[in-house]
């Protein structure tokens, strides 16, 4: 018998069969500030590709999300300032709180998986005094342990500044960030978590405040401020007219201790342990100490002065019973 021909359609399927296309993920553009980097259009005079290499990739698009949540029995003025941080992040989440204990990491990492969340911001309350911020990338890590230090919101100063919400913010840093390695991380971490991603959805397409870290005495300090532009005709600002731009605080203020810095997400191993770091516990058993020092010296005092007087006995006086029988 003879051979049935083949359809042209099963034809051009077994020839697309035969060339597979390139599924390897396209390289990640270099990150900046303002989000990623572009690669650079070709030349005019350059020369054209070969026909064997692939079409052009999707641009890669920044979707950094921040889970922000708390423990419970926080106090108030520790929740407001958990609540500025999320008004001031557009791409923040907010959920429940969560019990802290030692399993809290793999709750917080499940959480933040649940929420399509890439970093999370967890503040920690312990005995309704101290606060800790764990800022954290999920869920391969790496993590940072702050102690929270001069709180101060937005309701509890009243600052004059205003700026429009959601807008992006610039984010500058102090030069000593440069100078070591875990300050380094630290400003990168601070980079990806506070900065706005390019074209979110909540975000507004320009900048009307800065965000300031900058590092003192070991701490990293924070701080809001708006850029205010003078807007009449007259003083109107020319493209690159800096010297009439001002700046204006509108708030919140916090300073960063850190503690430890760890490899994986809420634990692993230790990268970075601050040796000047002293706990909060530690500084009030010495205050308690030296309160008690004081006690112990007043009780000294009124022994030696009973003893001063046993030993000092004054003389008894012989006109004191004079005038007892002529009442």
């Amino acid at each position: 018998m003879a051979k049935k021909r083949k359809r042209a359609a099963d034809a051009a399927a077994e020839a697309g069969a035969a060339e597979k296309p390139d599924d390897s993920a396209p390289a990640r553009p270099e990150r900046t500030l303002f989000g990623f980097k572009e690669p650079p259009a070709p030349a005019p005079d350059a020369e054209p590709a070969s026909a064997a290499v692939s079409p052009a990739a999707p641009l890669f698009r920044n979707k950094e999300k921040v889970l922000v949540t708390c423990s419970r029995r926080i106090t108030f003025r520790y929740r407001h300032l958990m609540q500025d941080m999320v008004s001031l992040l557009p791409h923040a989440k907010k959920d429940s709180k969560v019990e802290s204990k030692q399993s809290k990491g793999a709750a917080l990492n499940e959480l933040v998986e649940l929420r399509n969340c890439s970093s999370c911001l967890f503040f920690e309350c312990r005995k309704q005094k101290d606060l800790y911020l764990w800022m954290v990338k999920s869920p391969g890590g790496p993590s940072v342990k702050f102690l929270v230090n001069a709180v101060h919101t937005m309701e509890e100063l009243k600052l004059t500044g205003n700026h429009l919400k959601g807008s992006r913010p610039l984010l500058t840093f102090s030069t000593n960030f440069d100078e070591q390695p875990h300050w380094k991380l630290v400003k990168e971490m601070l980079t990806q978590v506070f900065a706005t991603p390019k074209d979110h959805r909540k975000a507004k397409p320009f900048h009307d405040h800065v965000f300031v870290f900058s590092i003192v005495d070991g701490h990293v300090w924070f701080r809001n401020y708006q850029i205010s532009v003078p807007h009449n005709e007259i003083d109107k600002v020319d493209k690159g007219g800096l010297d009439k731009m001002t700046l204006i605080e509108v708030g919140p203020r916090f300073c960063l201790n850190p503690i430890k810095i760890f490899t994986g997400s809420f634990g692993g191993p230790t990268l970075y342990e601050n040796p000047y770091y002293i706990s909060p516990n530690q500084i009030r058993a010495l205050e308690k100490r030296k309160k008690a020092g004081k006690y112990a010296k007043k009780v000294k005092a009124k022994v030696r002065r009973k003893m001063h007087e046993m030993e000092n006995t004054l003389e008894p006086d012989e006109f004191a019973d004079m005038w007892k029988g002529e009442d």
